[in-house]
């Protein structure tokens, strides 16, 4: 019998995307979870339909905080490889093979977008930027910090686990990934943007960068 595992999406007014994700996510996994985070849409009704587990936070929290409550479900209902990944039709859920087929080998499997001209130039500097100070504070080498579509076992999710409740959440991984010395490997994956620009801003990169600091003066 193969391992359990278990798709966390965190969605944030993404009824245009969620039917799709959830249905092609669940041709790979056991189950399917969606962390509805305060949307002001129909995110929960679509997703409900779609089979997926709904859970729904009544106001935004944020990324890190959906991500959270999606994990901490997966792990008291006994799921053994976690696989996070967003709900706007950026990352592509026919991918998740290659992340099950690298987590034979190591604790965590970050995914790393490829570049190409979709990617707004903001995003590419900031991501570099953000990727060198991990590797000056901890000594690991990323080369997409800043991409959400990971897989980790539940036992790497237990030193994992994070505070933050934005998009730091990602930095701070990283961090503890360095921290407790767990092996991790890279996947490319496509550059795939349904809208203009999402995720990230400016002043995220600003507070990741400083929180990266932070983490490094408390020992996290």
């Amino acid at each position: 019998m193969g391992k359990k595992i278990f798709a966390i999406i965190p969605a944030y007014n993404e009824q245009r995307y969620i039917n799709k994700i959830v249905k092609e996510a669940g041709k790979y996994v056991d189950k399917v979870i969606v962390v509805d985070d305060g949307s002001k849409d129909k995110t929960k009704e679509v997703a409900k339909k779609s089979k997926a587990i709904v859970l729904r936070h009544l106001v935004n929290l944020g990324k890190g905080s959906a991500l959270k409550t999606g994990c901490e479900y997966a792990i008291k209902n006994k799921a053994e490889i976690l696989i996070v990944i967003d709900a706007d039709a950026q990352h592509d859920p026919n991918e998740i093979p290659k992340f099950l087929e690298k987590i034979k080998s190591c604790d965590v499997v970050l995914a790393y977008r490829k570049l190409n001209k979709n990617m707004p130039f903001v995003l590419k500097f900031g991501n570099s930027f953000i990727n060198r100070t991990i590797k000056f504070l901890y000594g690991i080498k990323i080369k997409d910090s800043q991409c959400g579509y990971k897989a980790f076992t539940a036992k790497a999710y237990k030193k994992l686990s994070w505070e933050a409740s934005d998009y730091s959440m990602e930095s701070e991984m990283i961090a503890k990934i360095g921290k407790y010395k767990l092996s991790y490997c890279e996947i490319p994956i496509d550059t795939i943007y349904s809208d203009k620009y999402k995720g990230t801003t400016i002043l995220d990169g600003i507070k990741i960068v400083f929180n990266l600091f932070l983490w490094k003066l408390n020992n996290l």
